[in-house]
């Protein structure tokens, strides 16, 4: 297949336009020419797609074109270098005020045309070969699969499953301080209003590999004055088929959204649960080996975007650590540990949402496993702290459930029926002082602003914002991060 083909103007009618102080004569001589010419082509599928591709940027800038050059590209925007690059799949992918979810991800293959006009300006279209659509691509870039190939910055884990011996990337990260954020659905006006009045400086969205670029939460975060945390997520079943070919996608991905703007990235979620991870596969080495090219991938793009790594689910459901199904998260944390994880992360990502007693409590929780230490926030640091004691932890879930306005609580969420929307906002800054007085915590973000959702996994239930617009967790935040 041939790659690229460039078209000229004659070195005589080129000579020409330098000369002449007639440039109107010379355009229409021009303009000549090249119609002459795709006449002459009329049956080259090339011709016809130049032709398309001419017409779209000559309306989009309202009068002809007067080319010096033009070139072509027979292109695939399915590939992982173009998805690297743009953040999705697509002939629409190079447009970013189109967001990804209206991006036409079924137009997959076609031409890409550079066009050279005499005023300087450069010019990208796009043409699908059926010549039915075409697009103008906000930059002019070589196509990402015929750009000069980069090396992989990672190596697989060995046999053993211990990290590789890769060197980790410099990393400009700051992790200082405390900070405070909050998990939307969605960030607008109100929302952006609530976290304000909360003290709150981050906020945090999940984005999907395929499926979002980040694009608009990070807008949205800056108009706002916010930084913004993306949790990054993957497909468990293509980590499956094929580990190490969909570590390098994800990689790729993670990469990408650090070169969009994302200040921090959270790899993955709870990956040490086969609803998250591959059943079978799950132990703190396997994802250890993800974290890494992740790690990578994000530093090479943005040195200064802070890694976090994916919180584990707080269970102690295995009797011996790890079954096929999940692995405890102490267990998962000491493993990833023995691995190497340290050095490919600038914070532990942490999650703590079955608070049932104050934040302080170290005992007490009304459930018949009482003893576990993930019932209890300072319990739950210790254990992180203790697996990883040179990082700061990072609470990318913390949250305490209230059905109180919403109604009852399903079965399997019971241990949560006791508690009160007073509670609620009282332990959320509670929750706030203890984290920050350890001087190891490096943020919180809080589970959740405004999600609405209430059935089997009642989410509005966590919600600062209550149903007729009130948020007591807003003002009592609020104080706590000016105490």
């Amino acid at each position: 297949m041939q790659k690229h083909q460039t078209g000229t103007i004659s070195t005589r009618r080129l000579a020409t336009f330098l000369l002449t102080l007639f440039m109107l004569i010379f355009s229409a001589l021009t303009v000549a020419q090249d119609d002459s010419e795709a006449d002459d082509n009329s049956g080259d599928p090339v011709m016809l797609g130049f032709a398309v591709a001419r017409e779209t940027v000559e309306e989009e800038r309202g009068k002809p074109l007067t080319l010096i050059r033009w070139r072509y590209y027979e292109d695939n925007w399915s590939n992982n270098a173009t998805l690297q690059l743009y953040g999705s799949f697509g002939i629409d992918n190079c447009i970013a005020e189109i967001p990804v979810a209206l991006k036409r991800t079924d137009i997959l293959f076609g031409w890409t045309f550079s066009l050279l006009d005499v005023s300087g300006k450069e010019y990208q279209a796009r043409v699908s070969y059926d010549l039915a659509e075409s697009v103008i691509c906000d930059e002019v870039h070589v196509p990402p699969q015929y750009a000069p190939a980069v090396a992989p910055a990672v190596a697989p884990a060995d046999a053993e499953g211990e990290a590789s011996a890769v060197a980790p990337a410099a990393s400009t990260a700051n992790t200082g301080g405390f900070s405070l954020g909050g998990h939307v659905v969605g960030l607008d006006g109100t929302a952006a209003s609530l976290m304000n009045r909360a003290g709150m400086t981050w906020v945090k969205k999940q984005v999907v590999f395929g499926q979002s670029d980040g694009g608009s939460i990070i807008s949205a975060a800056r108009a706002h004055g916010l930084k913004v945390l993306l949790g990054a997520l993957g497909d468990k079943n293509r980590l499956a088929a094929d580990f190490e070919g969909y570590v390098r996608e994800f990689a790729d991905y993670v990469g990408f959204l650090a070169s969009q703007g994302a200040d921090a990235i959270e790899v993955w979620n709870e990956p040490n649960i086969q609803h998250e991870w591959p059943s079978g596969q799950i132990n703190g080495a396997s994802y250890t080996r993800l974290l890494q090219a992740a790690y990578q991938a994000i530093k090479a793009a943005n040195p200064a975007t802070i890694v976090i790594s994916g919180a584990p689910a707080p269970t102690g459901f295995s009797a011996t650590g790890c079954e096929a199904g999940g692995c405890n998260d102490n267990t998962f944390v000491a493993q990833m540990a023995q691995a190497g994880a340290a050095n490919f992360m600038d914070c532990v990502g942490v999650h703590y949402n079955a608070g049932a007693v104050p934040p302080n409590a170290t005992s007490g929780a009304p459930v018949g496993s009482a003893g576990h230490y993930s019932w209890y926030l300072p319990s739950m640091m210790q254990v992180y702290r203790g697996a990883f004691p040179t990082k700061p932890l990072c609470f990318t879930e913390l949250g305490y459930l209230t059905g109180e306005g919403l109604g009852e609580l399903p079965a399997r969420f019971a241990w949560a029926s006791g508690n009160t929307l007073a509670e609620q906002a009282a332990w959320l800054a509670g929750a706030v002082n203890v984290a920050r007085s350890s001087g190891y915590v490096s943020m919180i973000i809080v589970w959740n602003v405004n999600f609405t959702h209430w059935g089997g996994d009642p989410q509005a239930g966590y919600a600062m914002l209550r149903p007729g617009g009130g948020c007591p967790a807003c003002d009592s935040l609020g104080a706590a991060m000016r105490g």
